[in-house]
């Protein structure tokens, strides 16, 4: 689950990690109002977009406000603008709400990001003296500036490898000490939260020799959430496909992607094997759906009716293999959810393992144009020509 930039320095604060001072606004009256209070000792204020996406100022969803009115223009040119970014994809995101921060007089931008190295299985620290810029250009352009330190779960981070990063950074050593402090901060925040993401990009370091988190960004593991109330309440569902939220309710796991072949499978390997051959024979698959080893009848015709509302879908495959889930079953919520919503493309259904000749039994007596396959490559190759048409 992602948050919002303001969201993240809430938590940021609440573990002593500096962060400038600002408020939210959904409407530019509201912009206006905290621009007034910030501006009382500060000559610029910021006005940001905030989506679920990075690139925002280059897509004019970042602007420097030098008066409340100057900042309520910008709100009124924001709010309601779709920003287009390299994240966002070709339709952008629709901005509802706006950050008013203080400005700050910056010195250098710095990046600092934690992640969960799986492959170590131990949280890595990375940074870079270049902030500002996306840490996928730095690696690709010049990978032996990030810096990285694994960090041992039973003793955390200890401020050894604080100073350490600190001084790769090239951080004088009079403000050292609070850039120590800083990713202290920031490592509790990440361990506490159960976050799997969190980037400070940039970084900054003030004129008046202060360090401060000039933008924020968390991703939390989502079985973790179960343990952070406070954090689930943060999510933004109108940041969130629809598709998506729709299969989160039936306990699917579920990820749009950029396709036009509809994929229904159980079992998360199956499901990338599926997607790989698709490719293989030229097709390009339009989600990730796993209805998992024992999806009811209900899950599978909530999947089902899924992949029939995106409009992008050509053709869909269904791909089973019954191990604990029974193939009857599967054909039932076919059937069930293709009666209520109707099959609109081409259907391809391949099924294999418990109670496989009674599933294709179902299936064969529903009248349904169905397309059969007994293998994979079959399956793939048969449903890829019928999203060519």
């Amino acid at each position: 689950m992602n948050i919002h930039e303001y969201q993240a320095k809430e938590i940021l604060a609440k573990y002593g990690v500096a962060v400038p001072k600002g408020s939210v606004a959904f409407t530019p009256d509201e912009a206006e109002e905290a621009a007034k209070c910030l501006l009382k000792n500060n000559s610029v204020c910021v006005v940001k977009a905030q989506i679920h996406a990075g690139g925002r100022g280059k897509a004019g969803g970042v602007k420097l406000a030098k008066s409340h009115q100057e900042a309520k223009q910008f709100a009124e040119a924001i709010l309601g603008k779709k920003l287009v970014t390299h994240q966002t994809g070709a339709e952008g995101k629709e901005v509802k709400k706006v950050l008013i921060e203080e400005g700050c007089q910056i010195a250098r931008e710095l990046y600092l990001g934690m992640v969960v190295d799986r492959a170590k299985q131990r949280v890595v620290v990375m940074a870079s003296q270049e902030g500002g810029v996306e840490i996928e250009e730095v690696a690709a352009r010049s990978p032996e500036k990030i810096l990285k330190e694994y960090i041992d779960p039973a003793v955390g981070l200890i401020p050894f490898q604080a100073r350490k990063l600190a001084f790769g950074l090239a951080i004088d050593k009079t403000i050292v000490n609070k850039a120590v402090k800083f990713m202290t901060g920031l490592y509790q925040a990440f361990v506490d939260s159960d976050a799997s993401m969190a980037e400070i990009n940039p970084l900054v370091i003030t004129k008046d020799g202060n360090i401060m988190a000039l933008d924020a960004k968390f991703a939390f593991d989502d079985n973790g959430l179960f343990r952070h109330k406070e954090i689930h309440e943060m999510r933004d569902l109108d940041e969130e496909d629809p598709k998506e939220i729709e299969a989160s309710r039936y306990s699917l796991n579920y990820v749009a992607l950029d396709g036009n072949i509809g994929c229904m499978v159980n079992g998360a390997g199956l499901a990338m094997a599926t997607m790989d051959i698709i490719k293989l024979y030229g097709g390009m698959p339009a989600n990730f759906l796993d209805v998992g080893g024992g999806a009811s009848k209900e899950q599978v015709t909530a999947a089902f009716k899924i992949l029939m509302s995106d409009p992008k879908v050509k053709a869909v495959l269904i791909n089973i293999f019954g191990g604990i889930m029974r193939c009857d079953i599967i054909a039932e919520g076919v059937i069930a959810a293709a009666k209520e919503v109707g099959v609109k493309v081409p259907l391809v259904v391949r099924l294999q393992g418990t109670n496989v000749d009674l599933g294709r039994k179902i299936l064969s007596e529903s009248g349904l144009n169905i397309i059969t396959a007994e293998k994979m490559n079959e399956a793939a190759e048969k449903v890829v020509k019928a999203a060519k048409g």
